[in-house]
């Protein structure tokens, strides 16, 4: 069975094959406001150029950089963060440390406000998650790279490329809060997660309280498509305002499963064991040490 993984290569679905579409994807280009013209994804030299792949029936948003598209992640935002007619703009990649100056990484954006005379007012930080992949993407990436195909196929099994919900949120999610995160909720200061909406979805439901009450707002997009232009456009989906407090343990403290399944569990192994140790074949070691050699002398 053959299907293909990918969704957007460069910017552009593959069944895309305008001249603006060749045109990114010959020259390795991001059209989504990365910190370069071209893309970066992975390594600089030999970037891996996929934005979102195909996950069952729907899509999962692989690459953060995606959710840049026109910056409407970064006027959405600063609605949350300031009042009408605010001035405000956008700084990327700004370093964070602890009180020991120990680096505790860095906030993807930040929106901060200002007054007329170019002085700082306030800020707001913006986390922006896209998803883990598990299984090999640049295997049929590069090998869709060669003939730029729109019929392009890729065999199922073993190794194939899909969203990795639980390792985005365990590994990446959930320790960015905690540490960035923490820093920035003390300091009075709002936050704002990013998130496509099938990650979102994977996560618990999160306790709403009212946007004035809230320190943190998820905002939840998805892509739509156009089948005339046949592009992907990101379209905000939802915004949901919890207490950074709230949130935060209830992504990270997992709900216990029945205790008595756990046990079945054990029992099954446990049979199992003392099923091998009491076999006759192991449960003399003289008649052990004949069956390895052949049998008796």
């Amino acid at each position: 069975m053959s299907k293909n993984p990918l969704c957007e290569v460069f910017g552009f679905p593959i069944a895309n094959v305008s001249k603006n579409a060749q045109h990114f994807r010959k020259s390795r280009l991001c059209p989504y406001n990365n910190v370069s013209a071209n893309c970066t994804k992975d390594k600089a030299q030999n970037p891996l150029g996929v934005c979102s792949i195909f996950e069952g029936d729907g899509i999962a948003v692989t690459c953060p950089i995606r959710f840049r598209q026109n910056w409407i992640i970064a006027s959405d935002t600063a609605d949350y963060f300031f009042g009408p007619g605010t001035l405000w703009t956008s700084l990327s990649e700004i370093r964070l440390s602890d009180n020991n100056g120990k680096s505790a990484g860095n906030i993807d954006l930040v929106l901060v406000a200002y007054d007329e005379d170019g002085s700082l007012l306030d800020f707001g930080a913006v986390e922006v998650q896209a998803v883990y992949i598990s299984g090999n993407i640049r295997q049929p990436f590069e090998k869709y790279m060669e003939s730029m195909s729109p019929a392009f196929l890729w065999n199922t099994g073993y190794n194939y490329p899909k969203a990795d919900y639980l390792s985005s949120s365990r590994k990446r999610l959930i320790p960015q809060l905690m540490f960035k995160g923490t820093i920035i909720n003390s300091w009075n200061k709002k936050i704002s997660v990013v998130l496509h909406e099938s990650f979102y979805n994977t996560l618990p439901a999160l306790p709403e309280v009212h946007k004035d009450e809230s320190d943190v707002a998820w905002f939840i997009y998805g892509l739509e498509y156009n089948e005339t232009e046949k592009l992907y456009s990101l379209v905000k989906r939802n915004v949901v305002y919890t207490k950074f407090a709230g949130a935060l343990q209830k992504i990270s403290i997992p709900v216990p499963g029945k205790l008595e399944d756990f046990v079945k569990i054990l029992q099954r192994k446990l049979d199992k064991k003392l099923e091998n140790e009491n076999s006759p074949e192991t449960d003399n070691p003289a008649n052990m040490f004949r069956f390895l050699n052949g049998g008796d002398d």
